[in-house]
């Protein structure tokens, strides 16, 4: 018989029995609550919905329309096509992303070309390289020219594209690329808009690849229909010889045998010594003439300077090697002086080692300035000295040397480095050629009046250098290209070097008992006036020549009116350039050739931030200036020299017009 249940346990068991029910009548009720007042809330608002559709549909909302549109793949199509079926290994061709717009579409123009718009933020077309072949280098894309598009939702024009829209990729394989197969990776990022609206921007990326031979092989051209735009494919008969010419005078060195990689470092060397004799240099050599005179009577100690001076020199230019073997960004050898601030370091230096020559050094300076101080003679000194004056190398390029470290920029970091080890040896070569032969330098005054004099003059000419390149930095900062940057830095240096002239006459007068020496030296201090007066006026001034200044939509512009190029590349830390200007292109003969209304005067300046300009200093294949390069009507280049005359100039745009002609 089952044991009873105690009464309380029956009464609890019974209390909850009826707490449950009445919960689920509770919850029973809450649902039916909820439901009647979403049925309410539904029969209540459809009229509130239908009122937004309608308003939507009225004024055309742009970003709900966006999401009901086609997506990108539907409004732009994109492949992409090479210039040649096959590549070698040192030749160019170019890489073409083509973009077929749907009618009643464009896409925004890229960043140089898209215009402010106050009330709109268009989104840029842009071509990113996200992966490359180590054996390739790539330069800027080359977008065609966009026109302005009307737009309901933008109060100014959009630059645009529309239609067939081909954006050219100019690829260099380096000569030592292995055969197999090369290619990139491309991120391609654009945004479509109709008239009334825009779609999301959109990333696609791309991925090419192309066959690489062996040298010898041939190759042909393939796609011409879509490169016509383009102009001239480059050649791509693919050569080791490295072309070299100085004022006319042209020869190629064969760089294939043990010979020519020989005569090339010959070469190179032979170029880092003229280097000593360029305008960037010069204000140096007297300096370190006197340092090595004053240890004259110690060949030990002589030689010990100039071999540190030697070596400062060497490891400069090589180490300028290895930034350009070994940084992507960094190409050219006067690269350094593209950046203003280190221009304007350069000047502050130049100018500290000018207080030395015044002996000002009485004065207590930092420690570092003691090691650049001439007066000193000390091992650490003349290997600050080195490296200066290599520095001061870098804006000039002297004849041969500009070739081949172009060259050697393209090659392997072994073959780069021994290029610019040949640079360095021959620049460096003097300093060690005066030290290891005091007899060259013992002559020079050590002590006395005459000693004192000297010192001073190279002073005031080393503050002229100071005020140069404190100047051409200045100048650089301030300046919005493609305007030209201002000039007024020259009358600063001018008059430190008119300062120089003055100086060496009165003090010459004063200390000078012989009258040949007063005769000679007076009349240096007079010709020096009278340059420095002219420099300066025809420095500042606008000069006879219209110019104008590069921009990629005007050297389209003009190839469109069938206009003869002469592009200059210049910059104001360049002084070669400038030689070349006042010698060669204010001959009356040139002046005359530029009032001919086909040949229009085109000048690149990569003084200050001039990425468009630097670009095509590039494309048009050097990394150095000066540089004169002459475009016939086509776009194809006639001419190309670093170092050129005026009987060249004429000839060369003769050709052009000829060929134009024909």
């Amino acid at each position: 018989m089952p044991s009873a249940i105690p009464i309380p346990k029956l009464l609890s068991v019974s209390q909850r029995l009826r707490s449950s029910e009445r919960t689920r009548k509770s919850e029973k009720s809450v649902r039916i609550i909820v439901s009647d007042l979403i049925e309410t809330m539904r029969r209540a608002c459809w009229p509130i919905g239908l009122v937004f559709i309608l308003v939507v549909l009225v004024f055309k909302v742009p970003a709900v329309f966006a999401t009901l549109e086609p997506t990108t793949d539907e409004v732009v199509n994109v492949k992409t096509a090479w210039s040649f079926d096959r590549v070698r290994p040192g030749d160019s061709i170019t890489l073409a992303i083509i973009l077929n717009i749907k009618q009643g579409f464009h896409i925004n123009a890229d960043e140089r070309q898209i215009l402010p718009i106050a009330d709109f933020n268009p989104y840029p077309t842009k071509v990113r390289i996200i992966e490359a072949h180590e054996g390739i280098t790539i330069e800027t894309p080359r977008f065609p020219q966009a026109h302005p598009v009307r737009v309901a939702y933008a109060s100014g024009n959009l630059m645009s594209f529309e239609g067939q829209t081909i954006i050219y990729l100019p690829i260099k394989f380096v000569d030592h690329v292995q055969p197999g197969s090369a290619g990139l990776k491309i991120m391609l990022e654009y945004q479509a808009c109709a008239g009334n609206y825009c779609l999301f921007p959109k990333k696609i990326k791309l991925e090419s690849k192309i066959s690489v031979v062996k040298r010898g092989e041939k190759v042909s051209k393939i796609n011409e229909d879509i490169f016509a735009k383009f102009g001239p494919q480059p050649t791509t008969e693919s050569s080791r010889d490295v072309d070299f010419d100085l004022f006319g005078w042209t020869f190629s060195i064969d760089v294939s045998s043990g010979v020519g990689w020989v005569l090339l470092f010959v070469t190179a060397a032979f170029g880092g010594l003229l280097l000593n004799f360029t305008p960037c240099v010069l204000p140096l050599i007297p300096i370190k003439i006197i340092s090595l005179s004053h240890a004259a009577a110690n060949q030990k100690r002589c030689l010990a300077l100039g071999f540190l001076m030697f070596l400062g020199v060497l490891v400069f230019w090589l180490g300028l090697g290895v930034m350009i073997a070994l940084i992507s960004d960094f190409t050219a050898t006067n690269q350094l002086f593209q950046y203003p601030l280190f221009t304007i370091l350069v000047g502050i230096i130049i100018g500290t080692m000018s207080f030395g020559m015044f002996g000002f050094f009485a004065v207590r300076l930092p420690n570092f300035i003691y090691m650049i101080n001439p007066e000193q003679d000390s091992l650490q000194g003349s290997f600050g000295l080195g490296i200066l004056a290599a520095i001061l190398a870098t804006p000039c390029t002297a004849p041969f040397m500009g070739a081949a470290a172009a060259w050697a920029a393209t090659q392997t970091p072994a073959t780069t480095l021994s290029t610019f080890g040949a640079i360095g040896i021959g620049m460096a070569l003097p300093y060690l050629v005066l030290s290891a032969s005091p007899r060259l330098v013992e002559k020079m005054p050590k002590t006395g009046p005459a000693s004192v004099l000297i010192k001073q003059v190279m002073g005031l000419f080393m503050l002229a250098a100071a005020a140069y390149f404190i100047g051409v930095g200045l100048s650089a900062v301030f300046s919005t290209p493609p305007k030209p940057p201002s000039k007024l830095y020259w009358w600063p240096v001018m008059g430190f070097c008119a300062a120089s002239g003055a100086w060496l006459i009165y003090r010459t007068l004063r200390i000078a008992t012989n009258r040949i020496p007063k005769t000679i030296f007076t009349t240096i201090g007079a010709i020096l006036i009278g340059l420095s007066t002219l420099g300066a006026t025809n420095l500042t001034g606008k000069g006879p020549i219209e110019w104008v200044y590069y921009t990629p939509e005007r050297f389209d512009e003009l190839l469109n009116q069938n206009k003869v190029m002469v592009m200059v590349f210049t910059a104001e830390w360049c002084l070669n350039c400038k030689v070349l200007e006042e010698g060669v292109l204010r001959n009356p003969k040139i002046i005359k050739l530029f009032e001919n209304q086909a040949v229009v005067p085109v000048k690149v300046d990569i003084t200050g931030n001039n990425p468009a300009g630097k670009a095509k200093l590039k494309e048009v294949g050097n990394l150095t200036i000066p540089l004169m390069v002459i475009f016939s009507p086509n776009g194809k280049q006639v001419f190309k020299s670093e170092f050129y005359t005026v009987q060249q100039m004429l000839n060369a745009v003769n050709e052009a017009i000829r060929k134009s002609a024909t």
